[in-house]
């Protein structure tokens, strides 16, 4: 995943900051505890297609 276009990236729900987990192939956002998927090098930046964030997870943040 190319970090520029990670760095002008936001969360299409909230417009926060998104946070690149290279190992999970994910984008997080903290504010909204979503975690949005890269498939194949391609954002998927669809609320629809975000999974929650568990509790766990997030105090990993």
């Amino acid at each position: 995943m190319d970090h520029a276009l990670v760095a002008i990236l936001v969360c299409p729900v909230c417009k926060g900051k998104l946070i690149y987990h290279k190992t999970a192939k994910e984008l997080l956002c903290k504010a909204d505890r979503l975690a949005y998927p890269i498939v194949d090098d391609i954002p998927i930046m669809l609320a629809e297609e975000a999974r929650q964030i568990s509790l766990e997870e997030y105090d990993k943040l």
